[in-house]
């Protein structure tokens, strides 16, 4: 169910959220406020498909902010999502104009669900510094999105690492767990030697390939090459990756748009499959923890220490 509340106040918009509450047998067992920053332009439809598919696994109070020009007339309209519209969610969609427009703070507080964390996403264009906007000090856990748009240079990632605050996440780092789990597991067999040094290639505009190089770096404390690789449309960014050590090599390669296969000496060639994530299965995972991620921490640390060739 969609209800459209134009030219609106938080006051009205708080007590629609009650009276549904009261009318429709809405569960009000929410485990966390989800504060998602938007523009006006930005694919709507598609973020609020992701949120709700990751409701089914952390019903929410979702506050979806979609802010206009400052050159507008200064107005708030909003819209509620409940019901097959918004999963186990309740979903408040609010488009600031003039000068609510950067006032996003203030409109967001009177709908915080009270004694619950709360969780700042920005899926499309993020700030350097997340705890440092309004938004993002209100938040505990803060999640960006780097990658999206043209592209992520390696300046990018080091102003993201400079701004970093504990709670910070990114969804490129969430995109390649399963994977890092693969490198682990092939690490752990026999014949068991140091590893001297390390190469991983992938897309070129990939942060997930820059937040790889960064954690192995930081894990393995050897040098760490990353290079330019040609990357399917569509296919999981990482297309390649050597361990060096002393008598044979392991290596972690792209087969096909799903699959990767692991070559370790001694053992019989794996396939796995490893299709890319979709944003709501990133998103689900980001929401999962809400301490801490010191191990993203120090891989964005490493970053700077990271060879980058072509």
């Amino acid at each position: 169910m969609i209800i459209p509340l134009p030219d609106t106040t938080t006051r009205k918009i708080s007590k629609k959220l009650v009276e549904m509450q009261e009318h429709y047998t809405l569960t009000t067992g929410r485990v966390l406020t989800l504060i998602v920053m938007t523009e006006e332009g930005d694919d709507l439809d598609n973020l609020l498909t992701s949120v709700r598919d990751a409701s089914h696994e952390h019903p929410s109070r979702v506050i979806v902010i979609a802010s206009g020009s400052l050159e507008e007339e200064t107005r708030l309209d909003a819209e509620l999502r409940v019901g097959g519209e918004a999963g186990a969610s309740e979903i408040v969609v609010m488009h600031l104009h003039g000068a609510l427009a950067d006032q996003a703070e203030a409109v967001v507080t009177p709908l915080l669900l009270p004694d619950t964390p709360i969780v700042a996403w920005w899926p499309t264009a993020c700030p350097p510094a997340p705890a440092e906007v309004p938004i993002g000090a209100l938040a505990q856990r803060r999640i960006t999105n780097v990658a999206f748009g043209s592209g992520v240079d390696q300046y990018d990632l080091h102003v993201l690492s400079s701004g970093y605050k504990p709670g910070d996440s990114d969804m490129s780092w969430g995109a390649i767990t399963l994977w890092r789990g693969i490198v682990a597991s092939a690490l752990d067999r026999h014949p068991h030697e140091p590893v001297n040094s390390v190469e991983i290639s992938g897309a070129e505009h990939h942060a997930a390939v820059d937040f790889a190089a960064g954690w192995l770096l930081d894990a393995l404390s050897v040098p760490v090459t990353r290079r330019i690789s040609e990357c399917e449309a569509g296919a999981f960014p990482i297309t390649s990756l050597v361990f060096r050590r002393p008598t044979a090599d392991i290596t972690v390669t792209a087969v096909d748009a799903a699959t990767v296969k692991v070559s370790v000496p001694g053992s019989p060639e794996s396939l796995v499959s490893l299709a890319v994530r979709s944003e709501a299965e990133v998103l689900s995972e980001e929401l999962r923890h809400l301490d801490s991620d010191r191990t993203y921490a120090h891989a964005l640390r490493a970053l700077a220490r990271v060879h980058y060739s072509v």
